[in-house]
């Protein structure tokens, strides 16, 4: 089995955030190519733009970072310093790896609870309470699903009044009032903070899952490329 195929989980639910994760990724690179593409032509061939795409372009590549934090967690990209590691037996070698997989875990935590806290109140949810870790909902907290982007159009009306309807309405008098986005609410870019949280936490389980059961012995990028360097070294020597 290759190396790409040992991170894919043979499980149903790791097939299918598998499949997520590497469609939206491939996704989100083909709309900032293709915006950024027509922009240029815009700008050099017909001196006009997209007054939109620069906004839409910065929000997608932000998506991809975020994505990819997780993915890196599930190929091992993450780089990392193994020089005092690496001279420990294997034992305690894992169990090191494994420490630091926990502290992963507690900072995914974190990471988890401020994104929803964050992202919350644009979807007119409550944050939770607590300094560190959520131990309740904070059901009186100011929301502000309200907010818009600068410029991002909504695609589709129906997309519009729906969000409208769910996120932006309010009874008042007996009366359901619904205020109308005029561009993409804040809470659509945004909503990409606890999905990503979410992914790094699921990967991040993997990931020590992986080095409980010995089929890993870190959680950082391996040394793929130097072995190749020195296979290579090795072979011109012999030659």
């Amino acid at each position: 089995m290759d190396r790409v195929s040992d991170y894919r989980q043979r499980s149903r639910l790791g097939n299918w955030i598998n499949g997520f994760e590497e469609t939206a990724i491939a996704l989100i690179l083909g709309a900032m190519t293709l915006l950024t593409f027509c922009n240029v032509v815009l700008r050099y061939g017909f001196n006009s733009s997209i007054i939109w795409s620069l906004e839409v372009v910065l929000t997608l590549f932000a998506w991809l970072v975020l994505f990819g934090i997780a993915y890196g967690f599930k190929v091992t990209a993450h780089l990392g310093v193994d020089a005092i590691t690496n001279l420990l037996p294997p034992g305690p070698r894992r169990w090191v790896a494994l420490l630091s997989g926990l502290l992963c875990l507690v900072y995914a935590l974190l990471i988890a609870k401020g994104a929803w806290d964050y992202w919350a109140p644009f979807a007119n949810l409550p944050k939770t309470t607590g300094r560190w870790l959520p131990d309740g909902i904070d059901w009186d907290a100011r929301r502000t699903p309200y907010f818009e982007t600068d410029r991002m159009p909504i695609p589709f009306e129906w997309f519009r009044g729906w969000l409208s309807a769910t996120f932006n309405s309010y009874e008042e008098g007996g009366e359901i009032i619904v205020e109308r986005y005029n561009y993409m609410p804040r809470l659509v870019p945004y909503t990409i903070l606890p999905i990503a949280a979410a992914l790094m936490l699921f990967r991040i389980v993997q990931a020590i899952g992986r080095v409980w059961t010995g089929a890993s012995q870190s959680l950082i990028v391996s040394h793929e490329a130097e072995d190749a360097v020195e296979d290579v070294a090795h072979m011109n020597r012999e030659g």
